[in-house]
């Protein structure tokens, strides 16, 4: 690496963590003061003001780079090269002989480095704060009720609904799981007080623990039901493990996916979203198969973007550093609106999953090589 590699790279850092941090401090107080009342709420029991901040919003900064990530480095990028036209040192480096295309390539390994530190962090980071970022301000400690939308469990064919949810327990208030034809043993539906999601264990299957059961009323004389020899609902009658008030219903739908809706394929890395996508128990439309194709192209259009924006700067002798952040707003704003263009084809099912992701990066790629082409003189 030579000296000029190290003076760019380092104008890079500089000028992406500037534009981060102060993206991020305008983030941060603005929603911190609209939440203000609940936060100095939470303080009281859990240990200061800050450290209810520094909980709440640890997680949202990484999901907060996660999302301007791409915006950030273009930024950065165009800003170094900027700063370098202004005060004369691009003329005097091209005085020098030295190419356009090797004053860029610098720049382009470090928003190379940011893409894979954004996919890092997408993929590992982010997945392990997913209960957190889920959450609001209003219920951070998840003890208050939020409204359950039903889902239909599509592998044992039950419909799961109740009035709320409670995530700090993992807990429905007042479920009503409604059974298919070949479980009305127990009737048509199983209402009770509470059920508490119970993930798989040694021996036992993952579902749903209901307490103080109101129907059936003859729970505890009701053996247990299933079908092609697996065991959907098990009764205390033949049981050991449940109390006679108690039944449990086997389901692959976790807590998380049951209340989370679009929040939990935000949050979760692909290898969930394939996983989930494989469940029997769920059957995912168009948008968890888009947002799997958007995870692989998204690194890139990253690279689209920076290959897009580098001309506006070196093509035009452009010194102003307000007139190369004005095009490259432009620039972002009409290429993001491609791009959410093409994905509302593919929800709207007028493409495929696979096309309406990839079309964005067949509009760009051919479209920044002709763009770029000159660089390389």
């Amino acid at each position: 690496m030579t000296i000029i590699d190290r003076y760019l790279l380092g104008s890079f850092a500089k000028s992406l963590a500037i534009c981060f941090l102060s993206l991020t401090g305008l983030y941060l107080v603005i929603d911190a003061f609209s939440n203000l009342d609940e936060f100095l709420l939470y303080s009281e029991r859990g240990g200061g003001i800050f450290r209810v901040l520094a909980e709440y919003y640890g997680a949202r900064i990484l999901a907060f780079f996660d999302l301007t990530s791409s915006v950030l480095a273009l930024i950065a990028a165009i800003f170094t090269l900027t700063w370098l036209q202004r005060h004369n040192e691009m003329t005097a480096l091209l005085a020098a002989g030295i190419p356009k295309s090797r004053l860029i390539r610098p720049l382009i390994g470090g928003v190379l480095a940011v893409s894979l530190l954004a996919i890092a962090n997408r993929e590992i980071v982010i997945p392990q704060f997913q209960d957190r970022l889920t959450r609001n301000a209003q219920d951070w400690y998840g003890d208050h009720g939020q409204s359950l939308e039903g889902r239909r469990d599509h592998e044992t064919q039950i419909f799961m609904e109740g009035r709320s949810t409670f995530a700090n327990e993992s807990r429905i208030l007042a479920p009503r799981f409604r059974l298919p034809p070949g479980l009305r043993q127990f009737g048509k539906q199983i209402v009770a007080a509470n059920a508490y999601y119970q993930a798989p264990q040694e021996g036992r299957p993952g579902g749903y623990l209901f307490r103080d059961v109101d129907q059936p009323r003859d729970i505890g004389q009701l053996p247990s039901v299933g079908w092609q020899g697996k065991t959907m609902v098990f009764s205390p009658c033949d049981t050991l493990w449940l109390a006679p008030n108690e039944c449990f219903v086997v389901s692959n739908v976790t807590f998380a996916q049951l209340k989370g809706g679009r929040s939990w394929q935000r949050f979760s890395s692909t290898v969930e979203l394939a996983s989930g996508l494989r469940n029997p128990s769920l059957q995912y439309g168009v948008d968890i198969r888009m947002a799997i194709h958007e995870r692989i192209v998204r690194p890139c259009l990253d690279m689209a973007l920076i290959f897009l924006g580098l001309p506006l700067v070196l093509h035009r002798e452009n010194r102003n550093f307000f007139i190369a952040i004005g095009s490259c707003v432009m620039l972002v704003i009409v290429f993001f609106l491609v791009v959410i263009a093409c994905h509302g084809l593919g929800r709207q099912y007028l493409l495929t999953p696979a096309f309406s992701a990839w079309l964005p990066l067949a509009i760009f790629v051919p479209l920044a090589a002709i763009l770029s082409g000159p660089l390389s003189e």
